[in-house]
């Protein structure tokens, strides 16, 4: 059993060891900070983000739920929700959300912490512990492998609690914001001040800090999630900080590589949407611009299919399905297939999409995302009019 003891130094790593992965982390976030969006589609991409943050905080705890449990959990009212995992979502999406408009210029002090762990257990967990209060004396806590013992109940804990909350409005400040960030986050796992609910609390009281280094608002990344893909390595490296030292190298690796992957994968995101939006915006413009109005219209169509197809994995579909998604668009022609098939010719010939067929003969469908950076006004035009008259189809013959 490994004793807590409380740190002589609060933050104590490895400059040299942690100056690079620093480095790529700060310029991970610089990179989404500075990128252009549009703000009805980032809004999506962060309820995307704060959901895959809650479902991965929860899951760490051994939280058990479907995608659609996770689903339920979020947008029913409390009084619907059965399971405690469920109760857990719901809690903790409510604190993040509340935590998201805590200012920047708000002190994190011992209120804040105490409130962030009562939103986060009550309702969930205060059946068996007391929401926002401090572990008392005999009241202890063992975790982790190997096991950890956490701060003694009474004295040892509320004078460690206390010491931390200190370290925060002093000597935090001399250090950059995500190795606060992170060092807030272990040495809140470490202590373990409540009976139930630290990881968590630990994990919110890291986005906080996470907000003030920038990463806010349209910019929150998703570090739970990327905690519960690599679970066992997150527990290796918090056992391998040990007292009295303290040395919070490994943990700091951990954590920075951690912020600089989730970033570049929202930053991803973000760039596919600008890419989308690229690529319906040429589409309106070419075809609005065309003389015939038939063209015209089934452009239009044609369009709407490409906008089904963006909300398949990979913007990828096969040909059944696609044909199922689609039956909307088409269900007022005379015959909704042969238009798909000659609306999937056209765009084909455009080079807009690709079908390929796969060795069980199956039809898949894809959007050529790099489209918009491909074609000419010039050539675009050209295409259009050498597409075939009539029924003359290459595709499903």
């Amino acid at each position: 059993m490994i004793k807590y003891q409380i740190p002589f130094k609060w933050i104590h790593y490895n400059p040299i060891e942690i100056t690079p992965l620093l480095a790529e982390a700060k310029s991970a976030v610089l990179s989404l900070r500075n990128i252009p969006y549009q703000r009805a589609w980032v809004d999506v991409l962060q309820k995307m983000q704060l959901k895959r943050e809650v479902a991965g905080t929860s899951r760490i705890e051994g939280a058990d739920f479907t995608d659609r449990e996770l689903d339920q959990a979020i947008n029913q009212s409390a009084e619907q929700l059965v399971t405690r995992s469920q109760k857990q979502v719901r809690a903790a999406v409510e604190t993040y959300n509340w935590i998201a408009k805590i200012p920047n210029d708000r002190p994190v002090t011992a209120e804040v912490i105490l409130e962030i762990h009562r939103r986060m257990v009550t309702g969930a967990d205060d059946d068996h512990c007391d929401p926002g209060r401090i572990r008392t004396r005999d009241v202890n806590v063992n975790f982790g492998q190997p096991r950890h013992r956490g701060a003694e109940g009474g004295e040892e804990c509320a004078a460690a609690f206390s010491l931390l909350v200190e370290a925060i409005q002093k000597g935090f400040a001399q250090h950059d914001p995500l190795v606060q960030a992170l060092a807030v986050h272990y040495h809140f796992a470490a202590m373990h001040p409540f009976l139930d609910g630290n990881g968590r609390t630990a994990r919110a009281l890291e986005a906080l800090f996470l907000q003030r280094a920038g990463l806010k608002d349209t910019c929150f990344i998703a570090m739970s999630n990327y905690y519960h893909d690599e679970k066992i390595e997150y527990l290796s490296v918090l056992s391998q900080v040990n007292s009295p030292e303290y040395d919070l190298t490994p943990f700091l690796k951990f954590g920075l590589r951690g912020i600089a992957i989730q970033s570049q994968r929202l930053l991803d995101e973000i760039k596919l949407q600008v890419s989308k939006a690229l690529f319906v915006n040429l589409a309106y413009d070419l075809f609005h611009r065309l003389k015939n109005k038939r063209t015209r219209v089934i452009g239009e169509r044609q369009i709407k299919l490409i906008k089904v197809l963006f909300e398949a994995n990979d913007m990828k579909m096969e040909y059944t399905e696609l044909l199922t998604k689609t039956a909307h668009i088409y269900k007022n022609l005379s015959n909704p297939q042969t238009a798909l098939i000659r609306d999937i010719n056209g765009l084909g010939a455009l080079q807009a999409i690709k079908v390929s067929k796969s060795e069980d003969n199956k039809y898949h469908i894809q959007v050529r995302i790099e489209w918009p950076t491909e074609i000419t006004e010039t050539e675009f035009f050209a295409r259009i009019k050498a597409l075939p008259k009539g029924k003359t189809y290459t595709f499903l013959e």
